[in-house]
């Protein structure tokens, strides 16, 4: 696989909808960016893989999948007529298609901080600051509000400082990268912008791990990603059946970014 490091100092960008709204994203850290150019395409079918969960939606978790496709939505400035978690899928798909891999993180994280009151997510960062406490609390609350989102999900321990702690989120099977079968969309509209989101909003460094053979992904919170150049997740290729077409053309190439703290 061929890759590229790149580091630009300034980084200033807006992104226009098509109803005329406009998303200014203007911001000044250090950005690495790699480029990476898939060799091989992973040779897999829904058949190779475990039997797909069955997610039985309760009406809290029908708000839940609504209010974050609307904000996603109105983030972007484009509609959908699905409903359910499918119209947050589309969602998340019209956001692959029409925006560019660096603008994609950016508008998922924005839309998280227009689903989340700002003033609860405050108090929650004042309360709860960097601790194995704090750890602990967002895997366990992590499991149980936010599987209608990502599917079926456990605590599990790990090792920080050398002492045992239950601060890993295991998701069996990745609820949103199951139905949207492409690798891009769950980099770049899950696990950047969720690492990115969660830091910036709630003081707590996550670092997502995607298993892209079985479709599980861990969420290991205290842990700060690896960098660009040394996250394998930035270097994986897509299914051979995704159907998001945008890694079908000769001059698709995937832009992942972080920021220095």
């Amino acid at each position: 696989m061929e890759a590229m490091l790149l580091l630009q100092n300034k980084c200033h960008f807006s992104t226009s909808t098509r109803l005329g709204q406009r998303m200014k994203l203007n911001y000044s850290p250090r950005v690495q960016a790699v480029l990476a150019r898939p060799v091989h395409d992973i040779s897999t079918t829904r058949a190779d893989r475990a039997a797909d969960f069955c997610h039985n939606d309760n009406w809290f978790h029908r708000i839940a999948i609504n209010h974050l496709s609307q904000k996603v939505q109105a983030t972007m400035g484009l509609r959908n007529s699905k409903s359910g978690y499918e119209s947050l899928v589309e969602a998340a798909r019209m956001a692959w298609r029409n925006y560019s891999p660096i603008q994609q993180p950016e508008l998922v994280s924005t839309a998280l901080g227009k689903a989340f009151p700002k003033p609860i997510l405050s108090m929650i960062r004042t309360l709860l600051p960097h601790s194995k406490f704090a750890r602990e609390f967002f895997a366990a609350f992590t499991t149980v509000f936010f599987a209608w989102l990502v599917g079926p999900c456990e605590v599990r321990e790990s090792t920080i400082n050398d002492k045992k702690e239950r601060n890993v989120v295991h998701i069996k099977k990745c609820r949103f990268l199951e139905e949207s079968n492409c690798v891009g969309m769950c980099v770049n509209l899950c696990k950047m912008s969720s690492q990115r989101f969660i830091k910036e909003s709630l003081g707590m460094p996550v670092n997502m791990v995607p298993n892209f053979e079985d479709m599980s992904c861990e969420m290991i919170f205290g842990q700060h990603p690896p960098t660009a150049a040394h996250d394998p997740a930035l270097k994986q290729p897509c299914y051979n059946l995704c159907t998001s077409y945008s890694l079908r053309l000769s001059r698709a190439i995937s832009f992942y970014y972080l920021y220095d703290n």
